[in-house]
């Protein structure tokens, strides 16, 4: 693997649908492919000296539920919640690299930091209104954002109780945690900050008969996806990367 500042973590089994969100990233994020380096934690376990290599980690989403039984879950989806939960305790403590977990990944930070992940608070595929919270204005990420901004998702769980110490920077009606911070080096968002409308809708095909929504209606929350003006998310990507990028 080549040294670079910026981590991208890729838990998606489905190795296509892997490759097209690292390119969401790294174009979001305007980064060159050796300033933002890859790890499939699908098929590799996190390497040993990952906090000494890299300045930050980026947590892709998945099909994965952290609420599945324990029972249900794959070898695979057992150890990568294992190096997941790593990644959260660390940057969490402040005395190293920065992350960012996203939609899945919320819920790992979420359960490793103390909170609670519940079912209660999917919502459907597409996008929604998020709103920024008033500690969200003095936030170094967040505070440069619209107050309102449309965001994409598509999750069956969400966070039901911060973690102890966790700033709530973002919220909506149908899942009142879009986004926190613990410190100053983790922050997490339930919505998806990466994509453009056009490749979420590519990412909808891939997992269209996975439960997010009607296989049938996929045409017509395509349209809506792609009609929608999706900008605050790209920023904030971007102002991660400046703010922790070495």
């Amino acid at each position: 693997m080549t040294t670079a500042p910026l981590l991208y973590v890729c838990v998606r089994p489905q190795q296509g649908a892997a490759a097209a969100e690292y390119e969401s990233f790294r174009t979001a994020m305007r980064l060159d492919e050796a300033a933002l380096a890859h790890l499939d934690l699908v098929r590799e376990p996190l390497p040993a000296d990952a906090f000494e290599r890299y300045a930050g980690f980026l947590v892709g989403g998945s099909p994965f539920n952290v609420t599945d039984p324990e029972s249900t879950k794959t070898d695979a989806q057992r150890r990568l919640e294992a190096d997941l939960a790593r990644i959260a305790e660390r940057t969490a403590a402040g005395d190293g690299p920065a992350a960012l977990f996203t939609c899945y990944g919320i819920g790992i930070a979420t359960r490793t930091l103390g909170g609670t992940v519940s079912r209660a608070f999917p919502e459907d595929t597409g996008p929604v209104a998020v709103e920024l919270t008033p500690e969200a204005r003095a936030d170094p990420l967040f505070g440069g954002l619209a107050t309102r901004f449309t965001a994409l998702t598509a999750h069956k769980e969400g966070t039901g109780e911060l973690p102890a110490g966790a700033v709530l920077l973002a919220k909506n009606d149908g899942c009142p945690v879009q986004a926190y911070r613990v410190g100053d080096r983790l922050y997490a968002t339930q919505f998806h900050p990466e994509p453009t409308t056009t490749a979420f809708t590519e990412r909808m095909a891939v997992y269209r008969d996975d439960g997010y929504f009607d296989s049938a209606d996929y045409d017509a929350i395509a349209g809506r996806v792609l009609a929608a003006s999706v900008t605050e998310p790209a920023r904030l990507l971007r102002a991660f990367a400046a703010r922790f990028a070495a």
